[in-house]
């Protein structure tokens, strides 16, 4: 179960996030529409699970791995906007959120 404090961190993460990939880290994103819908964080705030839904999905595996090789630079940049909020930010680990495809082949499939 998620505590109070920790369902705080990843609203404000998942927030910042947000307005880093549509502002500052355009040039990851290699021109889909990114867009962060869960931030998972753990007991400890160490380690931040971000979920990111990727438009079009067939781009998903090339922006991933950008946005994976770059996860430093954007931890940087988070850590600039959080920085009075958050002691230590926590390590970023970056993951596709498929659920909308999942959802539109289910509909696909009920048709």
């Amino acid at each position: 179960m998620e505590t109070t404090r920790q369902s705080k961190i990843s609203r404000l993460i998942q927030k910042d996030l947000s307005e880093l990939f549509q502002r500052e880290c355009r040039e990851y994103c290699q021109g889909s529409m990114v867009s962060v819908t869960v931030v998972r964080v753990s007991p400890d705030l160490s380690v931040a699970k971000v979920y990111l839904s990727i438009f079009p999905s067939i781009k998903s595996k090339d922006v991933i791995d950008a946005i994976q090789t770059a996860t430093s630079q954007i931890r940087f940049n988070l850590g600039k906007k959080v920085g009075k909020q958050l002691r230590i930010v926590p390590e970023l680990k970056f993951f596709i959120d498929d659920s909308l495809d999942y959802v539109a082949n289910i509909d696909e499939l009920l048709k």
